[in-house]
This record gives structure tokens, sequence and C-alpha cells, in this order.
């Protein structure tokens, strides 16, 4: 159980993280959950109040919503790993400013990540995409299109936050494009197979599905 291991090391550490302004306002530090060998990996702007109040990601009612996209598209939660890109929640749930945004990928996301070595990532939300694309990004324009980033495949999609605010599910509507995207993920998870041994697996393969 090497990752689980790691991982637990790594946000016990985090947890004690004095690197940026948001250590002062924080009730918890919100490292990240899920399944430490994912194939897939979802990743959201920054922790809400809920999430600030529990240590857990998505709690509150956009992770309500993420849950009911996860199970209608027959994807287990557990069998991912879902986290943030800042671990703490910014003051009024502000985007993070870009001195945030760097102490913290540097610290804890760009470990998760070589920990985790997911296959697939679905960054929710342009705060998320910028990270990985490296730029400023309309989501509306370069969600559910394939791209990759570092050699693993990404995915952009809505966050949930954005769908509880655009509710109408006609064709065309945020909740529509959602529905199409996740059965995408979907898909691709399921084309990729047995996610290659590096140790002891915390919880075998065939449990996932």
């Amino acid at each position: 159980m090497f990752e689980a291991m790691s991982l637990d090391l790594l946000a016990a550490q985090a947890r004690t993280c004095t690197a940026c302004r948001l250590a002062a306002t924080r009730i918890n530090v919100v490292f990240g959950e899920g399944n430490p060998d994912a194939q897939l990996l979802i990743i959201g702007e920054g922790p809400g109040e809920e999430e600030d109040k529990t240590g857990r990601p998505f709690v509150g009612k956009a992770g309500q919503l993420l849950d009911k996209i996860l199970e209608a598209a027959g994807i287990a939660r557990e069998s991912v790993y879902i986290g943030n890109i800042v671990k703490c929640r910014p003051p009024n749930n502000r985007v993070p400013l870009p001195d945030e945004f760097k102490a913290c990928t540097t610290l804890w996301l760009n470990k998760q990540l070589e920990l985790i070595q997911p296959q697939i990532i679905v960054p929710l939300g342009a705060t998320a995409c910028e990270y990985f694309l490296g730029e400023k990004v309309s989501i509306t324009k370069i969600r559910g299109q394939w791209m990759e980033w570092q050699g693993i495949k990404l995915f952009p999609m809505f966050h949930p936050a954005y769908l509880l605010r655009n509710p109408a599910r006609t064709p065309g509507s945020p909740k529509h494009l959602t529905w199409i995207d996740i059965q995408e993920v979907k898909k691709a998870l399921d084309s990729l197979g047995e996610k290659p041994s590096r140790a002891i697996k915390t919880v075998s393969q065939e449990s996932l599905f």
C-alpha cells in the first residue's frame, strides 16, 4: 500500500501548511480523497464552505450534484480521486490569487499527481483548466474536448457549481452538455483496461466497476 501511505503522509504535511495567506482563514485543509491508484482524477478550483468545515472535497451542493453525475454514468465516487487546485478555501469563495495558486500546486498538487498517476484528468471549470493548459481559457469553448497534459488524457467539463446556477436540462444547456461529457469520460474509462501495477493496490481493479 505504498501509494496510500505516501498520500497519507503528504496529506498530513499539507494539514500544517502556511505557505500562503489562505492558511490564516481556513478551518481545514481539504487535501483530496478517493482511490490512491485511480485511473480518473477529478479536480476543481478550491474548497467551499462545507468542504472547509469537513475537510473533504465536493461535499456541499456542488459535490452532491457531482455525485449524481457520476452515479448516472455508472462511475463510483470511490473508484476515482477527487481534489482541488488549492487545498484551502479562499475567502468568500473568490478565485485563488496567482501566488496562492502557485504555492499550492508546487507544494501539493504536483506531488499528488505524481503519486496517483491518473490516466484521465477531468478539470472542472476554467480555473482548474488553466493549471493544466497554462493560460486563461473559456470553459464553454474547451469543455468536452480531449486534450493531453504530460502524456495524460485531459477532458475539461463544467463545474457542478455552474450547473447549479444553470439548472435547465434543455438540449444544448450546460446540464445537457455535461451528461454528454460524462458519458464520454465513462466510455474512455471502460476502454483503458486495468491500470499497470506499480505497487500493491489498496483496492482491487475488479471491485471498482
